[in-house]
C-alpha cells in the first residue's frame, strides 16, 4: 500500500484524490495538503484521506508519506518537487514542472545529483486511448514514415479574465507539446506562431507550425475561446496513411431536422481514464522504482518549457524561432521507437 500525499486541494488536488479513493486501491490517501485548511478538509472528508495539512514541506517530509503528487499552483511546482527529490519521494508534478526551463533544469540537475529518477510530470495524454492508438500506428510501421501532425485544442472560454495570447502557448499548448514529441519520437527544431483577427477583444486562436529534428511538419492550433465546448483531436499523416483522432461523444440526438452529438464543458471527463491510468503506473513506479515506460519526466517538462518559450517568442516577434535545449542527459535516456 503507498501512502500518499497531495498537495494542493484545488480542481485537480482534488480530481486526483478522487481516482485514488475510487479506481486506485493500491493507494492510500495520507495527507491533503492545501493552504487553505477548510478546502483541504473538505477534500479529505470526501475522499477517506486520513489527515490535513497547511505546510507542504513538513508533509514531503512525513515518515508516514511514500509519495506525492503536486497539484499546487504552477509557480510552487518546481521547488517542491526539488524538495521531493531531497527527501526521496517519488512525485507526479501536474504540468507544468515550471514555466521556465532554466528552473526545469535545476530540478534535473537535483534529480542527476542522486542519480536516479523521482520525478514523474503529469502530461496525461500518453495514456489517452487515441493517442496510444495513434503511436502505435507509426512504431509499427502501418503508417510508413511520419511526415505532418495536426493538432488542435479547443476550450469555451478562457480560464481568466487576464489571459494573454502569450499564455495559450505557455498554459495549454504544453500538453500538444508533450504527446507530439511522444508519438513522434524527435524533437522540435524551430517554430512560428500567428494569429487571426477577432471582431471583440477576446484572445484569438493561436497557430504553430513546428519543425522537427526528423524534418516532419507539425501544425498546432490553441483556440481558448472556441464557445461550443471542449474539443481536442489529431490527425498524424504518414507515406502510406493516417491516423485521425475521433471526437469522443457516447450518444447522437436526432430530432427535429436535426442531429447533434454534445461536447463536454472541459477535459476533466474526456480525459479520466488517461488519469487514473496515469496514477495507477505512478503508484507502481512508487512501488517498484521502475519509471513508467510511456510516462513523462523532468527532461520532457523541460522540453515543453523550452518548446513554449520558444513559442511566446515567435508570437511577440512575428519571426521563426529555434527551439534550444541542452544534450539529454543519460539519466534520462530512453530508446528510440517511433519509425523514421
Amino acid at each position: 500500500m503507498i501512502r500518499l500525499a497531495i498537495v494542493g486541494a484545488g480542481l485537480m488536488g482534488e480530481d486526483h484524490a478522487r481516482i485514488v479513493a475510487q479506481n486506485l486501491p493500491m493507494g492510500k490517501l495520507q495527507v491533503i495538503c492545501d493552504m487553505d485548511r477548510s478546502r483541504a478538509q473538505s477534500v479529505a472528508d470526501a475522499t477517506g484521506a486520513a489527515d490535513v495539512s497547511i505546510e507542504p514541506q513538513a508533509v514531503i517530509g512525513r515518515s508516514d508519506v511514500d509519495a506525492v503528487i503536486v497539484a499546487s499552483p504552477d509557480f510552487t511546482h518546481a521547488p517542491l518537487t526539488k524538495a521531493c527529490i531531497a527527501a526521496g519521494k517519488p512525485v507526479l508534478c501536474e504540468k507544468p514542472l515550471s514555466q521556465s526551463s532554466v528552473e526545469c533544469l535545476d530540478v534535473i540537475k537535483t534529480e542527476q545529483s542522486v542519480g536516479k529518477q523521482y520525478v514523474m510530470v503529469g502530461f496525461m495524454r500518453r495514456y489517452d486511448q487515441s493517442y496510444v492508438e495513434m503511436r502505435e500506428a507509426l512504431t509499427s510501421g502501418r503508417l510508413g514514415r511520419a511526415l505532418m501532425m495536426h493538432n488542435f485544442h479547443r476550450n469555451v472560454e478562457t480560464p481568466a479574465a487576464d489571459f494573454t495570447a502569450a499564455m495559450a502557448i505557455t498554459n495549454s499548448a504544453p500538453h500538444e507539446f508533450d504527446v507530439v514529441r511522444h508519438v513522434l519520437g524527435t524533437e522540435f527544431t524551430s517554430v512560428t506562431a500567428h494569429q487571426p483577427r477577432r471582431s471583440d477583444d477576446r484572445v484569438a486562436p493561436v497557430v504553430m507550425v513546428v519543425e522537427t529534428e526528423d524534418g516532419q511538419l507539425v501544425t498546432i492550433e490553441i483556440n481558448n475561446n472556441a464557445a461550443y465546448g471542449y474539443d481536442v483531436r489529431a490527425e498524424l499523416v504518414g507515406e502510406a496513411g493516417s491516423v485521425t483522432m475521433n471526437n469522443v461523444a457516447y450518444t447522437r440526438t436526432d430530432i427535429k431536422l436535426e442531429s447533434r452529438t454534445r461536447y463536454d464543458a472541459d477535459w476533466r471527463g474526456r480525459y479520466h481514464e488517461a488519469y487514473v491510468r496515469q496514477n495507477r503506473e505512478f503508484l507502481r513506479f512508487a512501488e517498484t522504482s521502475v519509471f513508467p515506460e510511456i510516462a513523462s519526466n523532468a527532461w520532457d517538462g523541460y522540453c515543453a518549457s523550452a518548446v513554449a518559450e520558444a513559442g511566446a517568442r515567435a508570437l511577440t516577434t512575428g519571426t521563426k524561432q529555434t527551439v534550444e535545449i541542452i544534450s539529454k542527459p543519460e539519466l534520462y535516456d530512453r530508446p528510440k521507437e517511433a519509425a523514421t
